[in-house]
């Protein structure tokens, strides 16, 4: 089933790929990828290095003390989950740190689970805030704006403030989780609260520790404005220009695009709405251009994670067998 599902997300990846590049001058593509300013594009490159390395801190930072996970153990983790990303659709690689955790005895299954999407729940929220400031400004800043913004706008803010109560407030995720356990076939409702339990145990122990709570919150905004600004500047390394808060809006939305579960880590859809996004600013070939560059932000860190793989194949192995079982 996994293989199968593969092979569609590759399928449909290059399918939209063939799209896009049968429709845009190829001749303007590779002119703007060979008059690339190498000293932005080489600052951007170097900030791959520091963002997984903030990442990997970050979950280090979350986890309790009696988990025992160092950095260099954290940052092991998120480069094996950069490896799975590169190959599994909305970014669960991610999720596949949770396995590795119970693997090597850090954490129970639930907790682990339970901080892994709590750390990665931080991550849509940070990105959210700053899509929702871009869009902000976007609708306030420009006349004749397309009214699918002010769409964009409204579903992106309700979402955030949904993603705030889920991490801010135990009975609000009570709450979901009692909806959920309504909508889940019986036998998985032993999982279903054994994660609610786990989740509101994190909850409970983050908000508990104001000041930790104050980092990673602010930590996780930070992050997301570097990497932010790192798109920003593949912009600038193909010699063109975007507002800053117009491409953390148009940005913010081409990686959720991305996220959604149809394609190879993203490929293909992330770049289609890079160029819908940003074409009325820097034109197709340009946009598309970009959306190549922004690729090199998921495959670089994998290929650096490649040889760290073989220390997690038990890992791959019972996330091939859950999702066959489909648990």
């Amino acid at each position: 089933m996994i293989y199968t599902r593969k092979i569609i997300a590759t399928f449909i990846s290059l399918t939209i790929l063939a799209v896009i590049y049968y429709q845009i001058d190829l001749n303007l593509l590779g002119q703007a990828m060979s008059g690339l300013n190498w000293q932005w594009f080489g600052l951007a490159i170097a900030m791959i290095a520091p963002l997984t390395a903030a990442s990997a801190w970050r979950i280090c930072f979350l986890a309790p003390k009696n988990a025992k996970l160092s950095f260099f153990q954290s940052l092991n983790l998120t480069l094996m989950a950069s490896v799975l990303n590169a190959v599994l659709p909305s970014k669960l690689g991610d999720i596949a740190r949770s396995y590795a955790l119970v693997e090597q005895g850090h954490m129970p299954t639930a907790d682990a689970l339970s901080l892994v999407i709590f750390e990665k729940a931080w991550d849509v929220l940070a990105l959210s805030f700053w899509c929702s400031v871009g869009l902000v400004w976007m609708l306030l800043s420009s006349n004749g704006i397309s009214p699918l913004f002010y769409i964009i706008a409204c579903a992106i803010i309700l979402a955030m403030v949904l993603g705030g109560m889920m991490v801010a407030s135990t009975s609000f995720a009570n709450g979901i989780f009692s909806i959920a356990l309504n909508f889940i076939p019986n036998q998985k409702n032993n999982k279903i609260e054994l994660l609610q339990n786990a989740w509101c145990r994190t909850l409970t122990d983050f908000w508990s520790n104001k000041p930790k709570a104050a980092i990673v919150i602010n930590g996780s905004i930070f992050l997301w404005l570097m990497h932010l600004f790192q798109i920003w500047l593949f912009i600038l390394a193909l010699n063109s220009n975007v507002p800053f808060l117009d491409n953390a809006a148009m940005a913010s939305l081409a990686i959720f695009i991305g996220l959604l579960p149809f394609t190879l880590a993203g490929i293909g859809t992330r770049d289609a709405a890079i160029i819908f996004f940003y074409q009325p600013f820097i034109g197709v070939p340009t946009a598309a251009a970009l959306g190549l560059l922004c690729t090199l932000r998921y495959f670089l860190p994998a290929l650096v994670g490649l040889p760290f793989i073989r220390q997690y194949l038990v890992t791959v192995r019972r996330i091939k067998k859950d999702v066959k079982l489909g648990t």
